[in-house]
């Protein structure tokens, strides 16, 4: 039982705080920018239409967040949550370093962290999933392994149509000219 608490309450914990930072983007909530400041702002990350991968990126994170929290759906709402931090590590946080007092990978990883143990080992007893006689069957190896791997993959796609500035620096010298 001890374990289930455990796992519930990190649940709850990962859930509501990806959640949360969803409605800050989808709504406003919370002191967030809302949809257009949003949709600026990832515009500005090279995301463009800045409206499209705003609204997906805030659906990302309510709709894992939601997953998460009630212990729905196996390893899907993990693997959403990994691919929205992939994302977000690779257009905003690398540059920054590790610490958070700096804008850095820390919080993005610990969550991406937390959501690949919850998408290993499963929500437990006090979840949706085991209510509705579904952690069985959400919790074959291969399902997780697809869901993984399709969260990479859906990072790595979005990651790829990134329009990133063109800069005016001259390469290099080679010292080959003739």
């Amino acid at each position: 039982m001890v374990n289930d608490l455990g796992q519930f309450a990190t649940r709850i914990a990962i859930g509501l705080g990806i959640a949360s930072h969803g409605t800050q983007k989808a709504f406003g909530w919370f002191d967030g920018p809302g949809p257009e400041g949003w949709a600026q702002f990832t515009e500005s990350l090279g995301l463009k239409p800045g409206t499209t991968y705003g609204t997906i990126g805030a659906a990302n994170e309510l709709t894992a967040g939601a997953l998460i929290a009630l212990g729905l759906g196996g390893p899907l709402g993990p693997a959403i949550l990994i691919a929205q931090m992939l994302v977000a590590a690779e257009t905003v946080h690398r540059k920054n370093g590790f610490f958070v007092q700096q804008g850095g990978l820390e919080i993005p990883m610990l969550y991406a962290a937390a959501a690949l143990g919850l998408a290993s080992t499963g929500y437990g007893a006090l979840s949706l999933d085991r209510a509705f006689g579904l952690h069985d069957k959400l919790r074959h190896p291969i399902l997780t392994t697809l869901a993984l791997g399709g969260a990479i993959a859906g990072a790595c796609t979005v990651l790829a149509q990134r329009e990133l500035p063109v800069t005016s620096e001259a390469p290099p010298e080679s010292g080959l000219e003739t």
